[in-house]
């Protein structure tokens, strides 16, 4: 939240964090936006809300409600969530507001019959402010002199908006966010593009890079093809806001300046959605005369976001077919993929040499692309999401429970196994996978203790040695496995992760304090807490490492 809401909320740079959408948004029912999640008071707590009470620890002083129903009661009408949880366990204290029209929605979900009887609940909920919907306007007043709401109820809510926009100093300036003249000087400004490469350059991932195809060298005789090569407004993706996608540099336009020296032809070869294969015929005529083809391929901006589901998440249109035909000719291929989502490439990957994952690199990540793609810096972002073979593996993610019937992919004859007959079980791409142009040593893990108490701790230690030809930055992650518990664990959790440079030939030594928190849990009772016993630690590039030690916990304090 540091970096909306600073340390003065009332500094002209600041704005107000908002939390959104509470709560299990990300959990609808068939992957679709808006639709119902049904999902145990376990779960809940375990997976779901955590992210949400980590930034309301670190100070965000709002929340935005989510449009899905959790436990059967739609979000802005859930005390639950909004009351029990969020105000009187977490001690929020900021307001709480619905997403856009959420109040008047509650008439559709089936919990409210009329405007009037939707509003009385999202009030009784915890909700302060009605986004767009215009019923606590229409309503309160005759809500209050029927007896429904008190007065106590209004000045609550009110008090908690107005304390925000006291501290923000709006109420003093209310135009002390619309100075044109500032705008002016800083939206576009070169600090603001600077952060903006940086962004665009941090948040790429390199999928693969077999025989180090990766990166190319100015001077190449360079073809490339696609139906986002050449594009500005897709560049920015899908909640521009304000954002001029005009002022971009297209992929391609980047790629010549970076390669002024070398060659670079261009073909569109097909579109993003459609089953147009006109285009086919020069783009391989291109890539004949070429020596390296750059793919240029993904999602458009309007395919992803909210309101974007898909219920195939492969590549669309004939883009597959291109890079089929591009593959018989035998070059060195790159694929550039945009899109906003966890993807099913196994086809794709089996037919590029190298695959950057750039998602919607934003107003700089033209250039950002560009300097990748010629190894003016070494790609260094993880996937914070698992990638599928195919879409019948989904839901898939790394910290799944074990089953009584593991699958060991050393014995396909074991049938009766949890596993699938026409797929491997594993990912394409695991969650942490990053790859970058160098490559990176990591030692056994060395422990302080193989044991401590509740209200001890053990520090956990690799070295992590950059063994390859760049300078280039690692995501060392640590990941806990909990051996055996009262209730079923995962097979390992994400408990800490630390990025750093590290220099060609240079060694690191990277450390983890591991405490009794990291290994708590809803116990079998519900009560959260740790328990004794025997725990499994990894450290490593990706969630597939088998880096490990073991140690134990003899006691615990809470």
């Amino acid at each position: 939240m540091q970096g909306f809401q600073g340390d003065n909320l009332s500094d002209e740079t600041t704005v107000l964090a908002c939390v959104k959408h509470m709560a299990a948004y990300g959990a609808a029912q068939a992957g679709r936006d808006y639709h119902s999640v049904d999902m145990s008071d376990r779960v809940l707590r375990e997976v779901y809300l955590p992210p949400y009470k980590a930034a309301i620890d670190a100070g965000a002083l709002s929340v935005m409600t989510s449009f899905n129903d959790v436990h059967g009661t739609p979000a802005s009408a859930n005390k639950y969530l909004m009351t029990d949880i969020l105000r009187n366990e977490w001690g929020f204290d900021g307001f709480v507001v619905t997403d856009y029209t959420a109040i008047n929605e509650l008439i559709p979900h089936g919990v409210a019959a009329e405007e009037y009887q939707a509003g009385l609940l999202a009030m009784k909920a915890g909700v302060d402010m009605d986004m767009e919907g215009g019923i606590y306007m229409d309503h309160l007043k005759a809500m209050v002199e029927n007896g429904d709401v008190s007065i106590a109820d209004i000045d609550q809510a009110v008090r908690r908006v107005l304390t925000l926009k006291f501290m923000l100093g709006i109420m003093d300036d209310p135009f002390k966010y619309c100075d044109e003249e500032r705008e002016q000087n800083e939206i576009f400004s070169k600090k603001n593009r600077d952060a903006a490469y940086e962004m665009a350059a941090k948040s790429m991932v390199l999928l693969k890079n077999d025989n180090q195809t990766l990166p190319f060298q100015a001077g190449d005789n360079i073809v490339v093809i696609g139906p986002l090569a050449n594009s500005k407004r897709d560049l920015i993706g899908s909640w521009k806001a304000a954002g001029e996608h005009k002022r971009a540099t297209t992929i391609l336009e980047a790629i010549k300046t970076t390669n002024k020296n070398g060659k670079v032809t261009y073909a569109r070869g097909c579109d993003v959605n459609t089953e147009d294969q006109s285009g086919f015929d020069a783009a391989i005529a291109a890539a004949r005369k070429a020596d390296k083809v750059i793919l240029v391929m993904g999602e458009k901006w309007s395919m992803t976001g909210e309101a974007a589901c898909r219920t195939d998440i492969g590549m669309p249109g004939v883009q597959t077919e291109l890079i089929r035909e591009i593959k018989k000719l035998n070059k060195p291929v790159v694929l550039v993929l945009m899109t906003g989502r966890a993807m099913a490439l196994e086809q794709e990957d089996s037919m590029v040499d190298a695959l950057l994952n750039i998602w919607y690199p934003g107003l700089e990540g033209g250039k950002a692309t560009a300097d990748a793609l010629f190894g003016k810096f070494s790609p260094s972002g993880k996937l914070t999401m698992t990638f599928p073979r195919n879409v019948g593996q989904v839901p898939i993610y790394y910290n799944h429970k074990h089953a009584g019937r593991p699958y060991d992919a050393s014995k396909p004859e074991d049938k009766y196994k949890s596993r699938y007959l026409d797929s491997p079980n594993t990912p394409l791409y695991p969650f942490g996978h990053g790859l970058s142009y160098t490559t990176f040593d990591y030692s056994p893990i060395t422990l302080s203790s193989t044991s401590m108490d509740g209200n001890g701790s053990i520090v956990a230690s690799v070295e992590v040695t950059n063994t390859g030809a760049f300078d280039a930055e690692e995501v060392v992650q640590l990941y806990i496995q909990d051996q055996v518990a009262s209730v079923t664990r995962p097979v390992k959790e994400l408990k800490g992760f630390e990025k750093s440079n590290i220099k060609m030939g240079e060694s690191k030594t990277i450390t983890f304090t591991v405490t009794e928190k990291e290994l708590s849990f809803y116990r079998q009772d519900m009560s959260f807490g740790a328990e004794k016993g025997a725990f499994t630690l990894f450290i490593g590039p990706n969630s597939d490492t088998q880096n490990t030690i073991e140690f134990e916990l003899t006691s615990v304090s809470f």
